[in-house]
């Protein structure tokens, strides 16, 4: 599909610039029919990439699927632990890198490097691959998950490329021409409704190194942030929650035109209403959305012509919903083949997604956490966590928030919260959260915390999602405390 369209649309249309080179529909299409000559005649079986965002990252991952080669894109942000679980997991031979030091080991040696790219190829020493694949297996993509261990998901090409075809489709009536890549292209949401949407809508991805964007590891670089969309002026961006709160500080800075803007999409983790709707304000046209890895990315899809605030939107075409009797959302329609070393899965089984949801009579999908954070009070009754993290958030001036209360009489609460906001100001955000509660939902004891949740100490998911065991470790004494007092 992704193929087709490459040479379907008009061949001197730009398809990928990177800031350093651009290259036409027509040029891209030559280009892949080399790469995927050299590929196939590298004697690699499945192949790995270390790469920054730009045209060599998409050239690469698109010729590895046109050559039917398993394609493993590795994150940058992933330890060298987590390289070393990737690589062997996958039983991949085959690196292909732009890191002059990759760091994977001596076990690799240089192999070759590839005319059109110039990456250079690392080949296993030696060893079989160590895993067998579901048939049809394209893309293993890593998930960040709530421990230091990613699972690999096995994911088939015609999956991928049904989801973006229809988040393509879904989005033809914005007209969207230039999309910009601010997530890292190993990031499933980016590579599927980024790239691959954006070459089946005819359009132009703009993939400009990550250094460019300002964001890193460690936070984002406001600056270079706003002149990475002010220079590029996308119509359309794809977000995680604290992303958007970048922008958002942004365009209050003045650093940020959002005028270009047609479609700002967030997803990943829960998004504060509160959030959207100050972003909202400041001409930013953010929409929400959900998918899943094991589901190849959206499934959900809030529009201008179709939302509802609060909501991750109504399901897209290619997808059937269903919510069971204890309120878990299941998922029919392009979902993974299976987990890597698990058993194969039918491409017709219904996937059970973890996450409770409601959905009201116009099909819009409301999430209410996951269900596997479900606490359990000494009282008995069940809670889920984000449904109160939620209604806290909807208060301006709260930043980050974790409940908790397993085996506990009531829910407690850490907040991270604006400097300019006391305790008497958070006090009375926790009283007006808990009057939208039920008694056996609210939080009863709360501690402020110096030190705010991010990916870099450990704390947050490279997406934003709260890695509630770490923080409940490193804060157990507080929450200790807060029983005790």
């Amino acid at each position: 599909m992704l193929e087709a369209a490459i040479n379907r649309a008009p061949p001197s249309n730009v398809a990928l610039e990177d800031g350093h080179r651009r290259i036409a529909y027509g040029q891209l299409a030559a280009a892949l029919r080399a790469e995927t000559r050299w590929l196939t005649a590298s004697q690699g079986t499945r192949f790995a990439t270390l790469l920054d965002n730009g045209m060599t990252w998409a050239i690469t991952d698109l010729s590895l699927q046109s050559a039917r080669l398993p394609h493993v894109p590795l994150p940058s942000f992933f330890t060298p632990a987590q390289l070393g679980h990737a690589l062997d997991s996958a039983g991949v031979d085959s690196l292909l890198t732009d890191h002059a030091a990759a760091p994977v080991g001596t076990q690799w040696r240089v192999a070759g490097r590839s005319p059109g790219t110039g990456l250079q190829l690392l080949r296993r020493r030696s060893g079989e691959p160590s895993s067998e694949l579901p048939p049809g297996t394209s893309k293993i993509t890593y998930t960040s998950g709530s421990t230091g261990t990613p699972k690999g998901v096995c994911l088939a090409a015609g999956h991928l490329a049904k989801v973006a075809d229809t988040l393509a489709e879904a989005t033809r009536p914005l007209m969207l021409q230039r999309h910009l890549a601010l997530l890292p292209l190993p990031v499933l949401l980016e590579n599927v409704a980024g790239l691959y949407a954006s070459l089946l809508a005819g359009s132009r991805c703009l993939l400009p190194p990550l250094a460019e964007t300002g964001i890193s590891h460690s936070g984002v670089d406001l600056a270079r942030l706003g002149a990475c969309i002010n220079r590029h002026r996308p119509d359309s961006v794809i977000v995680v929650p604290e992303l958007l709160k970048a922008m958002v500080a942004a365009v209050e800075a003045g650093l940020l035109d959002p005028s270009p803007l047609r479609l700002v999409a967030v997803g990943g983790a829960a998004v504060p209403p509160a959030l959207i709707e100050h972003a909202r304000t400041l001409r930013l046209p953010v929409f929400e959305g959900y998918g899943l890895s094991e589901c190849a990315s959206v499934t959900c899809l809030n529009l201008p012509d179709a939302n509802r605030p609060g909501s991750v939107g109504r399901r897209l075409p290619h997808v059937a919903l269903r919510i069971d009797t204890e309120g878990q959302l299941h998922v029919r329609g392009s979902t993974m083949l299976g987990y890597l070393g698990e058993v194969a899965r039918s491409n017709e089984a219904e996937l059970a997604t973890g996450d409770l949801a409601d959905m009201d009579d116009d099909g819009f999908v409301y999430l209410r956490g996951r269900q596997r954070n479900l606490f359990i009070t000494s009282h008995g009754r069940n809670v889920s966590p984000e449904w109160v993290e939620r209604e806290i958030l909807a208060e301006r001036g709260i930043q980050q928030v974790m409940v908790s209360g397993e085996a506990r009489p009531h829910a407690v609460a850490l907040i991270n919260a604006a400097a300019d906001l006391g305790d008497a100001a958070i006090e009375a955000v926790i009283q007006r959260a808990n009057a939208r509660l039920p008694d056996y939902a609210r939080v009863m004891r709360w501690a402020r915390i110096g030190e705010p949740f991010t990916f870099a100490n450990g704390l947050l998911t490279a997406n934003g999602r709260l890695r509630r065991e770490s923080i409940a470790e490193r804060h157990r004494s507080r929450i200790d405390s807060l029983y005790q007092a």
